[in-house]
């Protein structure tokens, strides 16, 4: 019989399975289960950006599109970027679109990462990252952040991170699984000690458009980082478009002109229903936007009060949809929590170490949910910290 550990590469047996995906599987094979663990909008895609999909299969719209992306969508996005964050990107040279933002976080780190790199990355933060560093022979270099911090990198902590083998630093803001965005001001004190090295930023703001408090600024807006940073966003999460994988990389054109390689060779193009789809997202439905972050700002407030009032500390997350309240007066570890809170009252939510080992202490709650499932939710929560 074949030995398979000897055969497979070491390098993927390494990697852990997703600590998200362990809570969400056991969930769906239980009854009366309120799952808030995936982070999936509870809104339909709008249907005006359903009917385009629809329009194009009609008509027979079914064939490949070149490998960087439509044209027609191209354009739509660099207008976007420009009217809503202030970034100019060349249509043609400096924008690809991929299968989703994960597949833009995959080629764009393997575009940079050579065996012994270093890629500083922010904890708690979301899964793919170190993976994909760590299977491009890359070293994932990280930085704890702090509640008390606002679970926001602060320029003592990159500094002291970097050394001649850094080649990228991951800016995961707004961020999954705490909430927590960088303000400007936080942004300028990164932007003043890497403009002067050949670090690059992969900034991924997949949850730009959901912000609560502020606009989202991206880093590549401040002077000299557009240069050095590669933009990624998509349409899962402000759009509800997850199941249709879109997403997109905007950067230099000599490191886009690389990342295209490897979406050639593995990927080819993504799905041309999901483009002519996409292009009446960011010409018609910034208002559909709007209705979406005002309803996850009502259940944002909901738990953040809701925990506090539990004596579970809430940090109050800024961006995203996720709360990261402290479970640690319970004296149970965050697996420990998950799992007891799932057996006993059927209430998924997960660990905050599967986002990092500095998540050790918190849980990740999705608020992309109905309000009666969340206020369900928090009543069987609060019933068993009662129990414990």
């Amino acid at each position: 019989m074949i030995d398979y550990n000897s055969v497979l590469s070491e390098k993927i047996i390494n990697v852990k399975p997703s600590g998200i995906r362990k809570f969400f599987d056991i969930a769906s094979e239980m009854e009366d289960v309120i799952s808030l663990g995936v982070g999936e909008p509870d809104f339909k895609t709008p249907w005006s950006i359903r009917k385009a999909g629809i329009d194009t299969l009609e008509k027979g719209k079914t064939w490949y599109s070149s490998n960087s992306g439509l044209m027609e969508l191209r354009v739509e996005i660099s207008k976007y970027l420009e009217r809503r964050f202030r970034l100019s990107y060349s249509p043609s040279d400096q924008i690809i679109v991929t299968v989703g933002g994960s597949e833009a976080i995959d080629i764009c780190i393997r575009s940079f990462i050579e065996p012994g790199d270093e890629v500083i990355i922010p904890e708690p933060c979301f899964v793919c990252y170190e993976p994909i560093v760590s299977l491009s022979g890359g070293k994932p270099v990280k930085i704890p952040t702090t509640a008390e911090n606002h679970f926001r990198v602060t320029a003592q902590e990159l500094r002291a991170c970097v050394t001649d083998k850094t080649k990228l630093l991951i800016l995961p803001y707004p961020n999954n699984p705490t909430g927590a965005v960088m303000r400007r001001e936080h942004l300028q004190e990164l932007a003043d000690i890497l403009k002067d090295t050949n670090i690059m930023v992969l900034s991924d703001e997949i949850y730009a458009e959901l912000t609560y408090n502020e606009p989202h600024i991206s880093i590549a807006e401040l002077d000299g980082m557009q240069e050095r940073t590669i933009v990624i966003n998509g349409f899962s999460k402000a759009y509800a478009m997850t199941g249709w994988r879109l997403g997109y990389a905007a950067g230099p054109a000599p490191v886009i002109q690389q990342m295209l390689k490897i979406h050639q060779y593995s990927i080819m193009c993504a799905p041309t229903t999901s483009q002519y789809a996409a292009v009446t997202a960011l010409k018609n439905c910034d208002e559909e936007i709007k209705h979406m972050v005002d309803e996850y700002n009502t259940r944002r407030r909901l738990l953040v009060d809701g925990f506090n009032k539990m004596g579970l500390e809430c940090f109050e997350p800024e961006g995203a949809f996720y709360v990261f309240p402290s479970i640690k007066k319970t004296g149970l570890t965050s697996e420990e929590f998950c799992e007891k809170l799932l057996y006993s009252e059927r209430v998924a939510v997960i660990p905050g170490t599967a986002f990092g080992k500095s998540g050790e202490g918190f849980v990740r709650i999705s608020y992309s949910y109905s309000l009666n499932h969340l206020m369900e939710a928090l009543k069987r929560i609060e019933r068993f910290l009662k129990s414990i």
